[in-house]
């Protein structure tokens, strides 16, 4: 075992697989994909990486695991089964391209909207191309684990059941890796159940510690607290019930930091510029894949190799490239150099409860809104505005994720029940999911930004949409007047 000095956890212990899967180019280049992407640029202290992130899951991966087996010798939790769990963990956020979920949540959707594309997808071809890649396979075999059947159950917990499974008798249970016995070996590191995971656990514990936001969430007491209930037939991972207003306290931190850093009003609009200049540069843009052949920013991620090479780094050979293509793309990211960002001009949200997809018909929308009473001497098209629509919840939009937690009783730990949120409290939220539109401009000229926040209150008056908070006389007057206040 490695001693690796982790600055949330102390010092952990690491499988030597593990290490062995550490040192190799495909997970070094995490150490190059900022955890918290442009939110960076916002926290002078948020400067992790997917790689320590990475390393952090992993380990507490294998606590979880290990904790049970100490706890519940019945399970029959073998040393492979450990082991496995702890590679899925460490490999999870292998396919995470540059500047983190900016990539797979702003620039693919952009460029390929016909996508169902996600990074847990390219994590596990990463995966694959790494173990294949480095030549694991022989490793893998010598530390105990049967290397195809091994190889679908890490792969199934990152990315959930392969698509190769058709056959009717196998639909009552998805999975090839492990049997329905072990089903909760499959909600430690990606838990689509209730959202659970130890991978929540390490983001909220390095995040907070390096955005220097409180962290209300321990970890290690809901480890004293977890086991295995059967329900249906199935086994699932089960906590106390004096820890339900716990688990309500996490997904409120999970909550605050979308909030207070994750969707910051002025990180989401630098990665909306990242992303604009990463639009620029697409085409002529090149990267070296397998057999030597050539891919573009947006289609790297159909070949590992040539997607082993696209990190944050791109940022920077844009920005300093003299490549006469390259201009637009350059001048962009001159103006985050500069802080000459795009104004925001407010933040609204909708009335009723039907979401608001984002397109370009908002912003042309919002171009139309033009004041007819004392209208601004300024006109403006769609394309001086962006609008920036965020879906705000507790990790399963309208759901609340507490009504997919199993709990067990002291008086009968075997037994898992269910808590409704009217037994824990009055205080607890009613709904658990809204949504915030966010408009900028992108000129700089004050005039111009003052039209254009007339233009926006205008759009929030015929949608009927929440009032942005007023900063000065003149918006006041102009929501007056819209309101047939004022003569």
């Amino acid at each position: 075992m490695k001693v690796f000095n982790d600055p949330i956890h102390g010092h952990i212990e690491i499988h030597p697989l593990l290490v062995r899967i550490i040192d190799t180019p495909q997970f070094q280049r995490l150490r190059y994909i900022k955890q918290l992407g442009g939110t960076y640029f916002v926290f002078p202290g948020a400067s992790h990486n997917r790689f320590e992130h990475s390393i952090g899951v992993g380990y507490l991966a294998g606590c979880l695991v290990r904790a049970l087996k100490e706890r519940q010798p019945e399970l029959d939790i073998t040393q492979r089964d450990i082991l496995c769990v702890e590679i899925a963990g460490l490999c999870h956020d292998l396919g995470h391209g540059p500047f983190s979920h900016m990539f797979d949540g702003r620039f693919i959707p952009l460029t390929h909207p016909d996508w169902k594309w996600k990074h847990e997808t390219a994590s596990v071809k990463m995966f694959e191309h790494l173990i294949t890649s480095n030549k694991l396979e022989e490793v893998m075999e010598s530390y105990g684990l049967v290397l195809e059947e091994d190889m679908d159950f890490i792969k199934e917990q990152i990315g959930g059941p392969t698509d190769e499974i058709t056959k009717p008798i196998t639909k009552l249970w998805p999975y090839r890796g492990r049997p329905k016995e072990k089903s909760f070996l499959y909600e430690v590191v990606a838990n689509k159940k209730n959202g659970i995971d130890v991978d929540k656990w390490d983001y909220f514990a390095r995040d907070c510690h390096h955005l220097g936001i409180q962290n209300n969430f321990d970890y290690k007491r809901l480890l004293k607290f977890i086991r295995v209930c059967e329900v249906k037939n199935q086994r699932h991972i089960c906590t106390r019930d004096k820890e339900v207003g716990n688990l309500y306290d996490m997904f409120h931190t999970r909550n605050c930091l979308h909030r207070r850093a994750y969707q910051h009003k002025i990180g989401n609009i630098i990665e909306i510029m990242i992303t604009e200049a990463l639009l620029k540069a697409d085409k002529f843009f090149k990267i070296e894949g397998s057999g030597g052949k050539q891919y573009q920013i947006s289609t790297a991620v159909e070949d590992m190799e040539a997607y082993t090479k696209l990190t944050d780094n791109i940022y920077l050979e844009i920005l300093h490239s003299s490549s006469p293509e390259l201009k637009e793309a350059r001048e962009i990211l001159r103006k985050i150099e500069r802080r000459e960002l795009y104004k925001f001009l407010g933040e609204t949200q909708p009335k009723t409860r039907s979401e608001i997809v984002q397109n370009n018909s908002l912003a042309e929308s919002i171009a139309k809104s033009k004041p007819e009473k004392d209208p601004p001497n300024v006109e403006l098209k769609a394309e001086d505005f962006v609008v920036d629509v965020i879906n705000m919840d507790y990790g399963m939009k309208e759901q609340n994720p507490i009504d997919n937690v199993l709990f067990y009783c002291k008086a009968d730990p075997s037994k898992a029940v269910k808590i409704s949120k009217e037994q824990v409290s009055k205080l607890l939220p009613r709904t658990f999911a809204e949504q915030v539109i966010r408009v900028y401009c992108k000129h700089q000229d004050p005039d111009i930004v003052s039209a254009a926040k007339q233009y926006f209150i205008q759009w929030c008056i015929e949608n009927n949409f929440t009032k942005p908070p007023v900063t000065n006389s003149l918006v006041i007057f102009i929501v007056l007047k819209a309101l047939h206040v004022c003569p």
